[in-house]
């Protein structure tokens, strides 16, 4: 790692020859040459067996394959400035030199390619999407299938840092940084333009490393970025450090990148470095590059291959001819004997494909990186008694005293979100709390769903507890793709990592009001999310255990909170205690009886006790309260002892939630059936506006009662 400044020389692509120039001091420059080597020597076999499918076993290729050609000298020279233990690095699919320059294992870079077992996916994900965790050094943040995905989540790693430092009192986070690595044409993404937002207004410890070969598969530089040159675009942003250079050249490269890394370890802000570097390959494996670039311009990407000009700087000047032919035979040997032990690895076994989904209780499976610990987690205690006397609160203030007092017991917890802070949200649920706490631990933010979630992933893998607000419902549809990495990050990292997050949403109908983007359920597409815990609470006290429960736990949440008990009294009930907590997936019975089984959770539950009260003791009332995972046995075994069955929801009747109750009921209880189940639930049309033509599509009490009363006819 640089000590001290770096002066660049001013130099164009035509100035002074690489080889004339002292290599720099600062750097591992064997170590750079080692990795670039074993680079090409993994692209080389790689790109072999799929052009030469027909002629190698199947188990050797490479499905999956992106070659880092030409990316790579630049790539390793910034793997080696990232060298803190707490430093992070959000990477993508053509970032396998970085991976190499941080150490990871050589089988494990031929191996998960090849999904073999072990590694870093066990072979659940394709094997360009590295991970690396190190708990006392630099890791690599768990990358993804999606262009630009890697961004927000690295920011939220560089806010981390400053929350670690400087609200924990961590000493070791002093100069630590995260950096966000992509591709030029990622730049056109909502994850970068967001990443970017949020490290510029909050001056954050973060290096954007852009490398730019001028191509988004087919489509040119000038598509993505009006231009071509995203630095140049970006020269008048404040609080952003911006520079523009050759990655080729590796004493330019190596300069402009220790001097970026020094700016923002020195606490300088956020800083961008683009390189501009050739694609030497065609995009991926099954790609042609030859139907869409002409000879002329592969040929010219081929003169500008940083591996020349890395030797041409090296030797003699710090390397023999014969110590880089050594060099090379000491790679070629250990490229062969990691491919040698990769291939002799075995096949995943298909028998654990459904582990890792949530954290397992077995005590003997090793903790993931992210999240609390299970030591932390069990300090924090917890009871299913409920206190008595309890204050009557509303369900807004239930989750507010919730709120405020894990951020009381755990300093790791942080709430944040668009109005969260000096509003005190949109419902008012958070109000007081920035005042109390402080604006480190609960924050605005931009306008921007996926900032919020990203940047809420990179805080739970550092060890926070992030609590972070989607505002509606339907506004969570920006940050889909981060949902999704989120909830599958465990299982496709075969338990290295998790972002046990908990998003607090409101949804639902609210009082005499609906909208088609305010009113939003939809419960049944987190029902559907892979990884996802999905709280959906009735009343203020199941509020309390269930959030307290989800901010305790190790697996990522949904907490909906339904709008019409956030703007009414419906729901209100007594504090049930500071420990409170309700485990998932056990659904409260409401009301006893013995003929029929309704069904039902959030808002609705309100609307089914009045239409039961006609039936005294006949109807059998759950409240699911948690849909994922929801309370499979004590609603089979109701049904099995009333024969009846009546599901109520809010979401829409086709593929709703009530449609996977239905068919678990047809399926494993249909002999105790006396009568068919039955499903009440809106029409598949969003919600309306008007009171009139929102009651005319809820499911009302009297609907309810009707509904009831043929069933128990039947």
């Amino acid at each position: 790692m640089p000590t001290k400044p770096i002066t660049v020389p001013v130099r164009s692509a035509k100035g002074t020859a690489a080889s004339v120039l002292t290599p720099r001091a600062e750097f591992d420059w064997r170590r750079i040459a080692y990795c670039t080597l074993v680079s090409r020597q993994l692209d080389d076999i790689e790109e072999g067996t799929n052009r030469n499918r027909a002629s190698v076993p199947k188990e050797h290729v490479v499905l999956y394959q992106f070659s880092a050609r030409g990316h790579d000298v630049a790539q390793i020279i910034l793997g080696s400035l990232i060298a803190h233990r707490h430093d992070a690095a959000g990477a993508y699919y053509r970032s396998r030199p970085l991976l190499l320059a941080l150490g990871v294992p050589l089988d494990d870079a031929f191996g998960s390619p090849l999904g073999r077992a072990g590694g870093f996916s066990d072979g659940r994900d394709i094997g360009v999407v590295y991970n690396l965790p190190n708990a006392n050094g630099p890791i690599v943040l768990p990358m993804a299938g999606d262009v630009g995905a890697q961004y927000t989540p690295a920011v939220g790693w560089a806010q981390s840092i400053r929350y670690h430092h400087d609200t924990l009192s961590d000493a070791t986070y002093a100069g630590s940084i995260a950096v966000a690595c992509g591709g030029d044409a990622s730049v056109a993404t909502s994850g970068f333009w967001s990443a970017l937002t949020i490290a510029t207004t909050l001056k954050l410890p973060v290096l954007f490393y852009i490398e730019d070969n001028d191509l988004g598969i087919s489509v040119k530089g000038d598509m993505q970025t009006p231009g071509g040159n995203i630095a140049t675009n970006l020269a008048a942003f404040t609080d952003l450090r911006v520079t523009n250079g050759d990655g080729t050249n590796p004493h330019e490269a190596s300069g402009l990148l220790a001097e970026a890394v020094m700016y923002v370890r020195a606490g300088n802000g956020p800083a961008l470095v683009r390189l501009r570097v050739p694609r030497l390959s065609s995009h991926s494996g099954p790609d042609n590059q030859k139907g869409y670039r002409s000879s002329s311009d592969i040929e010219r990407d081929a003169a500008r291959d940083p591996l020349p000009k890395l030797r041409e700087y090296l030797v003699p000047a710090l390397l023999s001819n014969a110590e880089w032919t050594a060099l090379e035979a000491e790679v070629e040997r250990d490229v062969q004997t990691a491919l040698e032990a990769a291939r002799a690895r075995p096949i995943p076994d298909p028998s654990g494909i459904g582990t890792h989904v949530y954290e397992s209780n077995e005590s003997n499976i090793p903790e993931a990186f992210g999240g609390l610990s299970r030591a932390e987690r069990a300090a924090l205690g917890g009871t299913n008694t409920v206190s008595e006397n309890g204050d009557l609160l509303r369900f807004a203030e239930a989750v507010r005293r919730t709120l405020r007092h894990e951020l009381q017991v755990n300093p790791k917890v942080v709430v944040f979100g668009e109005d969260v802070g000096r509003k005190g949200g949109v419902h008012l649920v958070t109000e007081g709390l920035q005042k109390q706490f402080g604006e480190q631990r609960v924050f605005d933010t931009s306008l921007s769903e996926e900032g919020i979630i990203g940047r809420a992933v990179g805080m739970a893998i550092s060890g926070l507890v992030p609590v972070a607000e989607i505002q509606f419902r339907k506004y969570a549809d920006p940050a889909t793709e981060q949902l999704n990495n989120c909830g599958t990050l465990r299982w496709r990292t075969a338990n290295r990592f998790a972002a046990p997050i908990v998003v607090r949403m409101p949804g639902g109908f609210g009082k005499d009001v609906g909208d088609p983007w305010h009113s939003l359920s939809d419960e049944v597409r987190f029902a559907h999310a892979y990884g996802w815990q999905v709280a959906m609470p009735s009343n203020a006290a199941d509020a309390v255990g269930l959030l307290r429960s989800a901010m305790r736990s190790a697996n990522p949440t949904i907490f909906f909170e339904h709008r019409s008990l956030l703007m009414t009294g419906d729901g209100s009930a007594r504090y049930p205690g500071d420990e409170y907590v309700v485990p998932f997936g056990l659904a409260r019975t409401v009301i006893e009886g013995d003929d029929v089984t309704l069904v039902t959770w959030g808002a609705m539950v309100h609307r089914c006790v009045k239409a039961a009260a006609h039936f005294t003791g006949r109807v059998h009332l759950l409240d699911l309260r948690t849909i994922a995972p929801w309370d499979r046995d004590g609603v089979l075994n109701s049904v099995r002892a009333t024969g009846r069955c009546l599901i109520v929801h809010e979401d829409n009747m086709t593929a709703g939630f009530g449609a996977e109750i239905a068919g678990t009921i047809a399926q494993h209880a249909f002999w105790h059936l006396d009568a068919p189940v039955q499903r009440l639930a809106p029409l598949d049309i969003p919600m309306p506006y008007h009171e009139v033509l929102l009651e005319a599509v809820l499911p009302d009490v009297e609907q309810i009662a009707e509904r009831l009363e043929t069933l128990l006819g039947m």
